[in-house]
């Protein structure tokens, strides 16, 4: 009977001293994001909101991660996603935020177990069956609810312009911007598509005024958002402008005269640069110390999904499947918002809508739009 205690006793050590080891080895955590091309801006953010997470990781977990450029073609991001399967054995990935790379890359990590956790506005991602994307951004289904609602209820727009991105992020909110307005019994009086490469906008916004608009909604990328805005102030347009969440970053607000920004307002999911929250402040100082630039939702977004990828495994989760459950199953109350999955992997659904008043590249917040979705 002591000699059966005692090789208990010693199994026990040796499972107990196995387990320990596992959950001090590092996971892994690959950044997969746009760096370079039209969505330097908007990847740049996501990509230091990733980082800046993953160098402070809760107590006890040690992460290691590797960062890569997808640009903006899927076949490139296929490839980085591929290469950080085989290579890493990762338990999430942090994944583009441009849509048209999502939808090319999730049917890979759907057979691979491994979840996606990007700040991607399309809506289509989590459309199509595929149980590891994570959104922690709000869908196009709740930011462009809250950028027509605002345009037309706040403002008084009754003949909208819209000018969006032929991209799949600019078709998913012109999808929905024109949804929304047929709800609200608002029909655009004019839907022009712009390519991303395009350098003039002047012909799209004196046809907007040509058809009698009497406001402007954008679902452009930022370089584009910018130059609309600036053609749109040097035109004398005179119009009032509810772009897309790429206007709220200070990236883009830092291309634009402050007197270009008079009358502008945006959708997004958060304004750390102008929430007055301590938590928000805080994290606002330390990632602008980090990298020298100011944070914007996509950012804080990014932020939020990683740090709950990292409570998972704080939680137990030591593997890619383990970590997806967890992120379906649970709450997180993250810097921007509380995130929880809808059962398809949106996570956020919150949006707030933020102006300039032509003095300052800091917006203000005028207005939140909580649970859109039906979802708290």
């Amino acid at each position: 009977m002591s000699r059966l205690f005692h090789t208990l006793v010693a199994a026990l050590v040796v499972m107990v001293t196995a387990m320990a080891a596992r959950a001090a080895e590092p996971v892994s955590i690959p950044v997969l994001v746009p760096i370079t091309g039209f969505l330097a801006l908007e990847g740049t953010a996501q990509r230091n909101g990733a980082v800046l997470a993953l160098d402070t990781p809760p107590a006890g977990v040690s992460v290691t991660y590797e960062v890569s450029d997808t640009a903006t073609s899927p076949e490139v991001a296929v490839t980085a996603l591929r290469r950080a399967l085989d290579r890493f054995d990762p338990v999430a990935i942090a994944a583009p935020i441009f849509g048209t790379q999502m939808l090319a890359m999730a049917p890979i990590a759907n057979r691979a177990g491994v979840p996606l956790i990007t700040v991607s506005g399309t809506a289509k991602i989590t459309e199509l069956g595929h149980d590891v994307v994570f959104r922690f951004f709000p869908t196009d289904a709740v930011v462009k609810v809250a950028q027509a609602r605002y345009a037309v209820r706040e403002l008084g727009v009754k003949r909208p312009a819209i000018l969006y991105q032929t991209t799949a992020y600019g078709q998913s909110g012109h999808g929905h911007l024109v949804r929304t307005l047929a709800e609200l019994g608002i029909a655009p009086v004019l839907e022009e598509a712009i390519d991303p490469g395009i350098k003039d906008l002047l012909p799209a916004l004196e046809r907007a005024r040509a058809a009698g608009a009497d406001g402007l909604l954008l679902q452009l990328h930022s370089g584009p958002t910018a130059l609309a805005v600036r053609q749109a102030h040097g035109l004398g347009l005179g119009l009032p402008i509810v772009a897309g969440s790429a206007m709220h970053q200070p990236s883009t607000a830092a291309l634009l005269d402050p007197a270009a920004l008079k009358g502008v307002c945006a959708e997004t999911a958060s304004a750390p640069i102008a929430d007055a929250r301590p938590a928000v402040k805080a994290f606002a100082v330390a990632f602008e110390a980090r990298f020298g630039t100011k944070p914007d939702a996509f950012a804080l977004g990014q932020y939020d999904g990683v740090r709950m990828v990292l409570a998972a495994v704080a939680g137990g989760a030591r593997t890619a499947g383990a970590v997806r459950d967890w992120l379906a199953a649970n709450r997180y109350e993250g810097l921007a918002m509380s995130y929880v999955s809808d059962g398809t992997g949106n996570m956020a659904h919150d949006a707030i809508i933020v102006c300039y008043d032509g003095n300052s590249r800091v917006p203000r917040i005028v207005k939140r739009y909580d649970a859109v979705d039906g979802i708290r």
